[in-house]
């Protein structure tokens, strides 16, 4: 059960990087903190739940900023990995040596992103945030983590209910 919580936060933490860099490149100074429009929840939708003060968006966009130049190329990096892999399997092709490499610098490469991210994270938490809204985003953490966990609950319960019938 740990290991897929800790599996479920790792992806979770991967894309919400990954959607904050490319929205950073894309946006002005402080959308890509507030999320938006199909961008869904992550460290945006965190700050825009903490209410930040003008003076706080400019401090996470120094934050961000001053981290740029680290995760721009990771994240060329993964992005080329994965062009790599679709191409490695295209037409049907299937070199499993060759895919193993590639997912293993995938995910080298994706635990370098989630070092990066948890970095800024911990830059805003500590630097920016005052203590109410430290104790609000601690209470976000916790709703999130809940609901983490009811998906794995139902994920096991419905493995549970296929594997007699599956027999």
């Amino acid at each position: 059960m740990k290991k897929w919580m800790v599996v479920a936060s790792v992806l979770a933490l991967l894309v919400c990087g990954a959607a904050l860099m490319s929205l950073a490149q894309e946006q002005g100074p402080h959308k890509e903190f507030m999320g938006g429009p199909g961008h869904g929840p992550g460290m945006g939708m965190m700050l825009h739940e903490l209410n930040l003060t003008d003076a706080q968006k400019e401090q996470v966009h120094a934050i961000m900023k001053a981290n740029h130049a680290t995760m721009k190329p990771l994240m060329q990096q993964l992005e080329q990995n994965r062009a790599a892999l679709l191409a490695a399997t295209a037409n049907g092709a299937y070199d499993a040596a060759k895919i193993q490499a590639l997912a293993t610098q995938q995910a080298q490469l994706q635990a370098a992103m989630i070092v990066n991210h948890e970095s800024i994270q911990h830059q805003i938490y500590t630097q920016v945030l005052s203590s109410e809204q430290q104790a609000k985003a601690e209470q976000l953490r916790s709703d999130e983590i809940k609901r983490i966990n009811e998906r794995l609950q139902k994920i096991a319960n419905g493995a549970e209910k296929e594997g007699p019938a599956a027999q």
